[in-house]
């Protein structure tokens, strides 16, 4: 049964068609995934959805008792207002009693009669489960100060404040709008199990790839104005998608088959027609129409023709920085060498744009010294802010850059580079000021590739894309023959993307760890149950959880699990003692070489030790 039903829902924007006539239902308990190119009215539709907008024709039916709580993308909050108020604005008793409670529990001054009547009152209505609720998703968000006025909070705070505030409403239906832009990786691994665990509907747009295939088990797609619905997950999506374009594709080359027929027959035909010719003569118009729907075809080998690296590229030497008593980088060094390939990742505030910005010499490290090669080219795309200065053309933009971008087989004009990366003709000569959040910073984006950097730093280069976009975007620097730094959140791109990480560990420390991001996450949760296990082992041996009574199997397994703990810790040394040299700066390429395929081979080998650790230590009691 649907909570909530769209019927013949149609919206333009301007002379913009976004979408006419579409129709669907979510179901209770359903977690559907809307997907989108930038532009093509993801938000706007959410927004109907939420009854912030009015479509142009259709209707949106809401059932009965539903209640529904909504993220926009970029929300808007009165700035004098406090955490408290904007949090708890809600007119159920429940969350008037919460408040309540959390605005008394916070007081300074306590006033002990009133808080044990609030107390006594949410025994009553048995709103304690409400209140751990709230208490687990603040502290998650590490929202503390509840007085703090809104206006004192950064950007990406308050993004967190208004997801908090949708999670924690009573609701059956939770509409979020990109809920994990500004938001770390802990952070957003929770909210994957948070939502799983929650029986309520969920309607969302993201473009975090992993975050989709967890949470989601419904994806609509809405593509040319019409939508396609996909019952699974994310990877299910991308089989039945490419089905989907394989049929079509067939059934165009099928069209443009009778359509050169059709078009001989046209000229042949006299200006005077029977009411058959005339028929015939419309057919072929709505056939004309749909060969001419051609998708357009990506380039072959897409490789950017770039200025050569030299020897020296980029050396870091004992940088440090702090602001006030948080201490940011501490003693940090690194040489770049050709090719690297480095994503960076830590908390919200932990200092990776920081470090971006010194490379950049946008800011000045407290002590150390930067020293740059001089063949490098900086490609720099920042994580605020859209520095394209004038409302121009979206044509102009790209043709004050480059009027041909070059690559090693071959060139693109302008205009095919805009619709290789989803900027479709009819947006070419529209002004910057009349694009969508995610089209200005798709656009800003391709400013800095446009440039043939030979460094490319990017910070969160995945907020706001679409998902189509993200797919070009890895095939182009895939391709990407310079160094390369990436600060994201997106774990399915820093998978794809970058080949070791650097991991802000909090109190200036930097851990340079060889592998992608899931490589470090699977060693992280591997590193966190041995400290476990090592806290809770009792001084006697552990014991085996086993059925045979002989003891004989347990022992056994006991003798694997000990020597599998000396095996990974011996690997995980002599993978450390290849980091050190490759990081020393020592060696010859071939050496480097070497050693990068030293240190690939243990990862994998770790990875197939650990597996079989993981199972063996579910036998031990710890």
């Amino acid at each position: 049964m649907n909570i909530l039903s769209v019927e013949n829902l149609s919206k333009s924007w301007g002379e913009k068609l976004l979408f006419e006539n579409i129709s669907f239902g979510i179901e209770a308990g359903q977690k559907i995934a809307l997907i989108a190119r930038n532009g093509a009215g993801k938000s706007t539709l959410i927004r109907i959805l939420a009854g912030q907008e009015m479509p142009d024709s259709g209707k949106v039916v809401i059932g009965n008792n539903i209640r529904v709580s909504y993220l926009p993308q970029n929300p808007e909050m009165h700035p004098g207002t406090t955490i408290i108020n904007y949090l708890f604005d809600a007119d159920s008793e429940v969350m008037k009693l919460v408040r309540q409670y959390e605005a008394l529990s916070h007081s300074h001054i306590q006033d002990r009669k009133m808080l044990e009547e609030v107390i006594a009152r949410m025994d009553e209505l048995q709103a304690w489960n409400m209140e751990a609720k709230i208490r687990e998703v603040l502290g998650r968000f590490d929202i503390n100060n509840l007085d703090q006025v809104i206006s004192t909070l950064s950007g990406g705070m308050r993004k967190k404040v208004a997801l908090a505030k949708a999670l924690i409403e009573e609701a059956n239906l939770i509409i979020l709008d990109e809920p994990t832009n500004h938001l770390d990786v802990n952070m957003i691994e929770w909210l994957e199990n948070y939502l799983n665990k929650q029986n309520l509907s969920i309607f969302i747009v993201t473009h975090d790839r992993y975050f989709l295939d967890k949470v989601c088990d419904t994806i609509i797609e809405l593509d040319n104005q019409t939508l396609h619905r996909y019952k699974g997950n994310y990877v299910y999506f991308l089989e039945k998608k490419a089905e989907r374009l394989a049929i079509e594709q067939t059934g165009l080359e099928k069209a443009r088959s009778i359509y050169s027929v059709e078009l001989e027959w046209m000229r042949r035909q006299p200006q005077a027609r029977t009411t058959k010719a005339k028929a015939r003569e419309e057919s072929f118009y709505l056939l004309e129409e749909k060969v001419s729907r051609k998708r357009s075809e990506d380039p072959k080998d897409f490789n950017v023709q770039m200025q050569r690296l030299g020897g020296k590229i980029l050396e870091l030497n004992y940088i440090s920085k702090r602001y006030n008593n948080h201490k940011i980088l501490e003693d940090f060094s690194y040489t770049f060498k050709r090719g690297d390939r480095i994503g960076i990742i830590g908390k919200n505030g932990s200092g990776k744009s920081t470090l971006l910005r010194i490379i950049m010499s946008e800011t000045k490290p407290d002590k150390g010294k930067i020293v740059k090669g001089t063949t490098v080219e900086f490609g720099y795309f920042q994580q605020d802010g859209l520095p394209i200065g004038g409302d121009k053309r979206v044509i102009e933009i790209v043709k004050d850059i480059a009027e041909d971008v070059v690559f090693k087989k071959g060139s693109m004009t302008p205009t095919q580079f805009l619709i290789y990366f989803g900027f479709h003709a009819d947006v070419h000569y529209n002004y910057f000021s009349s694009l969508s959040g995610g089209e200005k910073r798709k656009l800003y984006l391709l400013t800095v590739l446009l440039r043939n950097p030979n460094f490319l730093i990017l910070d969160e280069p995945t907020n706001d894309l679409d998902i189509e976009t993200l797919n070009k975007l890895e095939e182009f620097l895939q391709n990407y023959e310079g160094c390369l730094m990436i600060v994201s959140h997106d774990r399915y791109f820093m998978d794809h993307m970058v080949d070791h990480i650097f991991v802000f560990e909090g109190e200036g420390n930097i851990k340079d760890y060889y592998g992608n991001y899931s490589d470090y996450f699977r060693q992280k949760k591997l590193a966190e149950k041995t400290n476990r296990n090592l806290l809770k082992a009792p001084p006697t041996k552990p014991a085996l959880k086993t059925r045979n009574p002989s003891g004989k199997s347990a022992y056994k397994q006991l003798k694997e699990y000990r020597e599998l703990t000396a095996e990974i810790e011996h690997l995980e040394q002599q993978k450390e003692a290849l980091l050190l040299k490759m990081n020393s700066s020592q060696g010859s390429p071939d050496d480097l070489r070497q050693w990068a395929i030293q240190i690939t081979e243990l990862i994998k080998t770790i990875d197939i030790k650990t597996d079989l650790w993981l199972s063996l230590s579910e036998l031990v009691e710890g």
